[in-house]
């Protein structure tokens, strides 16, 4: 379902400005630039949503720098005034957003500079004639490889059995590692630290089991 376009959308977005990447070409300059503290790591979430995750991440996490990346601006717009409003929680300005695709990760983002990616709750289309437009089909991958260091992670969760099951057909084919998995997130060793997803935390109520897997770039 679409979601409905917001009023007066483009005000709102820019009202909150100040954590948005409005042109993430220059990132290929220098991506830090957009953050005062040069030395945190760098981690990028690809489809935001509505910014929980992304909100609380940086929050929790004052040694990330996190650039958080939509392609739905009326959906950005929701998770920009999340920031705006949580900012006070922050110790360190360490937030940013994208309104954006991963198609042009390449052209945003230089050759190994990204150390972390999170996949949260991706479109799985389902349909096998769609399988290239999942975020972890191997085309995918290849752009994430050329944009994290080497060492890098990229941390995938999802509720959707299929689209695990492929995403880890495809770390295999690439010859990544898969180094920790559960098909129960929240009843693992991890679910302590787990820091949820407006989708998440709906789905987890309903007692749906959440898949998980950090992969390895090397």
């Amino acid at each position: 379902m679409r979601m409905r376009k917001k009023k007066h959308g483009e005000e709102r977005i820019q009202a909150c400005s100040e954590f948005l990447i409005e042109a993430p070409a220059f990132l290929m300059t220098d991506p830090m630039a957009p953050f005062p503290k040069k030395d945190n790591r760098l981690c990028l979430e690809i489809g935001c949503g509505k910014g929980n995750f992304a909100t609380g991440m940086a929050q929790k996490n004052q040694g990330d720098n996190l650039i958080a990346m939509e392609k739905v601006s009326d959906v950005c717009c929701i998770a920009l005034e999340k920031a705006k409003a949580s900012r006070e929680s922050r110790a360190v300005d360490n937030l940013r957003f994208i309104i954006g695709n991963a198609d042009n990760l390449i052209e945003w983002f230089p050759q190994n500079s990204v150390d972390c990616i999170y996949l949260n709750f991706s479109d799985p289309w389902p349909k096998a004639g769609h399988a290239k437009r999942r975020l972890t089909h191997k085309n995918y991958l290849e752009k994430y490889k050329q944009i994290l260091k080497n060492g890098g992670e990229l941390i995938l969760k999802t509720d959707n059995v299929g689209l695990f099951d492929f995403s880890l057909e495809q770390f295999a084919e690439l010859g990544l590692t898969v180094e920790w998995q559960t098909r129960d997130l929240h009843n693992s060793e991890r679910a302590k630290d787990n820091v949820m997803t407006e989708y998440e935390k709906n789905f987890s109520e309903k007692g749906f089991a959440i898949c998980s897997a950090t992969v390895r770039f090397n």
